[in-house]
């Protein structure tokens, strides 16, 4: 992408987002090999979205393509190479003492790991009550009042409260994780791959929970995943993202049921009975699986990203990236539109 915010919808010039992201990147030098020359390694290289109130935006893709990253940054626990992240229009790196403090209460990040995203020697009553004293949103008498709340908010009983981490499962832990993040009451939660680390019948209690605080707090969330079916069932919109960019960004039925860059077109016909659109339908057959290789971040191929993998490049595909740009109601950074 260029530096330009031309990807950026009127809506997003004019404010009207909770959070814009502009042309964000982030570089980390990197020795690949015990002796080796220091390399640049992409993991975020150009990305803009605008996320808007009470909305779920998705940010899709493989291992290693740069979702984590962006979510650390978006939450302002790593600062950008370059590029702008904005909440309520305000720069988020210029935030310090209260503004930042403001922010910190504003924005929360749900981890991946549940295991790790808890102080051991910490009782739960003390996990939960710290935002509490943190944030000043509560004197002694009424923190154990709204303690008591969140944990019934989501689905465990006051028992849990004095009681540490490892007398809970994988699922009630990131229940308790969840109940921190909703403990001063944000607008935006960063849910970073919160169901990969759960079995599948857990990740389907979570999923609820997400949806149903969502609704019932007006909450904004920005969550990263690989699984589709679970984005197709929860997000507003998704950006699908390969090797630090996006190529394809839209509302979550446009891309579902008319997905244009050929990533996109993989990755739902890779998904295991995955169906889409009004009928239901599968993914034409047309559709080529997968391939097993991602090329690295490091040594990024030139031109699109994504043509060593792309079964329909031709000419420009491996000399000049494509730019993001509108494809109908979607933006596809892609040679064929």
């Amino acid at each position: 992408m260029n530096d330009s915010n031309e990807n950026i919808t009127p809506a997003a010039e004019a404010g009207e987002f909770l959070l814009e992201a502009r042309n964000i990147k982030k570089h980390f030098s990197v020795r690949p090999e015990i002796g080796g020359t220091k390399k640049l390694l992409k993991a975020v290289d150009g990305v803009d979205f605008g996320v808007a109130g009470n909305s779920v935006f998705a940010v899709v893709g493989e291992s290693g393509c740069g979702k984590s990253t962006l979510a650390k940054i978006i939450i302002k626990l790593l600062d950008p190479t370059s590029g702008t992240v904005l909440f309520k229009g305000q720069d988020i790196s210029s935030m310090n003492g209260e503004a930042l403090r403001r922010f910190r209460r504003s924005a929360q990040i749900i981890f991946q790991d549940p295991f790790a995203s808890l102080n051991p020697r910490m009782r739960i009553a003390d996990t939960l009550a710290e935002p509490f004293r943190i944030h000043r949103l509560a004197g002694r008498k009424e923190i154990r009042q709204k303690v008591t709340e969140l944990i019934g908010k989501v689905g465990l009983n006051e028992d849990a409260l004095p009681k540490y981490p490892h007398e809970f499962s994988g699922g009630q832990r990131q229940r308790i994780c969840i109940a921190r993040a909703l403990s001063v009451a944000p607008e935006l939660i960063v849910a970073d791959e919160p169901l990969s680390a759960l079995d599948v019948s857990v990740q389907a209690q979570i999923l609820n929970l997400l949806q149903e605080i969502r609704k019932e707090m007006a909450l904004s969330i920005i969550f990263i995943s690989h699984d589709l079916r679970v984005v197709r069932y929860l997000s507003d919109e998704v950006a699908i993202m390969y090797l630090g960019r996006i190529v394809e960004r839209g509302s979550t039925d446009n891309l579902f049921n008319n997905p244009k860059h050929p990533y996109t077109e993989m990755l739902l016909s890779s998904a295991p009975k995955l169906r889409y659109g009004s009928a239901e339908s599968a993914l034409p057959p047309a559709v080529h699986p997968i391939a097993d290789d991602i090329t690295g971040a490091v040594d990024t191929p030139s031109g699109c990203r994504f043509h060593p993998r792309c079964p329909k490049k031709f000419g420009p595909c491996d000399r000049i990236y494509p730019e993001l740009k509108e494809c109908g109601d979607s933006l596809v950074a892609c040679h064929l539109y």
